[in-house]
C-alpha cells in the first residue's frame, strides 16, 4: 500500500506490518485530528483557526472507502454539496496508493491536478509520515488538511456548517449520546473494522476470533433493530450512518473477498430491510457503487485473489420495500 516516512514517499514496505505477531490486523490510527469549529475555535483535538466557512473546504474520498463513504453521506445529508467541494481518487491503488486520473473528468483533482493522493499530503505537511488515506479534509485558505479522521469529519459537516445550510437535523443528539457512543465503539470494533481484521488476517486463530466477534455484533444487531426502528431508538443518527458503508458492502465485498460467510446480510430479518431503508434514504441510492466495490475488493493480489477475477454476482435489490413504514 506504501506511505509516508518524514514526507517521502515508499511505496515498497516490507519493514512495516499490518499483522502483529498474533496475526490480527492492527489499522493504524489517523494522524492529522484538528476540526473546522463555527468559530475557528480549537476541537476536540488538535489546532484552532478553522472556521466554518462556505467554499473554503475540499474533501478528497474514494467511492470504495466505506469510511469516506460516511463523509460522502454526511455532506449530503446536511445539504453542504455547494459548501464544501469534493475530489474522487480513483477506486483502486498502484504502487502510488490512492491515484487521480487527471483526464477523466470524474477522478481529477480539482485543486491541484496531482496524479497522486500521497502528493496532496506532502503539500499540506512536508514532513507527514504515516497511512495515505482517505477522506482528507483540506483547508484552501491555509493549504493545509485539517483531518483525516473519518469520524471526527462528519461530526464537523453535522454541526459546524448550521450557518450555511437550511438542514438542521442533528445526527448526534445529546439525549441519545451515550447509547450512540456505546453502539459506535462495539461496531468499529468488531464490525467496521472487523471485517479487515477478518480478512486481513494471517492466521487461522485470529481470523475465527475476528469472525466470531463480527458475526456475534451483527446478530445482536439484527435482534435489536427487531424491536427498534434504528440503532438509537426512532430517529437516524450518527451510529446508522457510520454502520451503513460496512453493510451496504456486505454481501458483495466483505462475505467472499474477506470470507465473512457465516451468514448473508439478505439472510437477516431486520438488519437487510434496515440496510434497504437507508438506502433509499433520498440521495443515498446515488453513493452506492456495488460494482466498484466488487472491482475494489476483488482486485488482483497476491494473497487474497492471485487471479483478479471479479464475480459477477450477487443479485442485490436495495430498493425492493423494506416495509419498515416511511421513510
Amino acid at each position: 500500500m506504501g506511505l509516508l516516512v518524514d514526507g517521502k514517499w515508499i511505496a515498497d514496505e516490507p519493514t512495516v506490518q499490518t499483522a502483529a505477531k498474533d496475526g490480527q490486523y492492527r489499522r493504524a490510527d489517523s494522524v492529522i485530528r484538528s476540526w473546522v469549529t463555527a468559530d475557528g475555535s480549537a476541537g476536540p483535538s488538535g489546532e484552532g483557526g478553522f472556521p466554518a466557512a462556505k467554499g473554503r473546504y475540499h474533501i478528497y474520498v474514494a467511492i470504495n472507502c466505506p469510511w469516506a463513504h460516511r463523509t460522502m453521506i454526511f455532506r449530503l445529508l446536511k445539504g453542504l454539496s455547494d459548501v464544501i467541494s469534493m475530489s474522487y481518487v480513483l477506486p483502486r491503488r498502484d504502487s502510488r496508493g490512492w491515484i487521480f486520473d487527471n483526464i477523466d473528468p470524474d477522478f481529477v483533482d480539482h485543486l491541484f491536478g496531482k496524479n497522486a493522493l500521497y502528493e496532496i499530503y506532502q503539500q499540506g505537511h512536508p514532513d507527514y509520515t504515516g497511512r495515505v488515506t482517505v477522506p482528507v479534509l483540506w483547508d484552501k485558505e491555509r493549504g493545509v488538511i485539517v483531518n483525516n479522521e473519518s469520524s471526527e469529519i462528519i461530526r464537523m459537516l453535522n454541526t459546524e456548517f448550521a450557518a450555511f445550510t437550511d438542514d438542521d437535523k442533528d445526527y448526534y443528539p445529546e439525549a441519545a449520546r451515550a447509547e450512540i457512543d456505546s453502539w459506535n465503539e462495539r461496531i468499529y470494533a468488531t464490525v467496521n473494522n472487523g471485517v479487515y481484521r477478518t480478512g486481513f488476517a494471517k492466521t487461522q486463530e485470529a481470523y475465527e476470533t475476528s469472525f466470531d466477534a463480527l458475526f456475534d455484533t451483527l446478530d445482536a444487531l439484527d435482534q435489536h433493530l427487531g424491536k427498534n426502528r434504528y440503532i438509537a431508538g426512532d430517529q437516524i443518527t450518527e451510529a446508522d450512518w457510520r454502520l451503513f458503508p460496512t453493510l451496504v458492502r456486505f454481501d458483495s465485498a466483505y462475505y467472499g473477498a474477506f470470507k465473512c460467510n457465516l451468514r448473508r446480510l439478505m439472510d437477516y430479518p431486520n438488519l437487510w430491510p434496515y440496510t434497504r431503508e437507508l438506502f433509499q434514504v433520498p440521495g443515498i441510492g446515488e453513493t452506492v457503487h456495488p460494482q466498484i466495490y466488487k472491482a475494489g475488493y476483488y482486485s488482483k493480489s497476491a494473497e487474497r485473489n492471485p487471479s483478479g477475477i471479479v464475480p459477477k454476482g450477487p443479485i442485490i435489490d436495495f430498493t425492493e420495500a423494506h416495509g419498515r413504514g416511511a421513510t
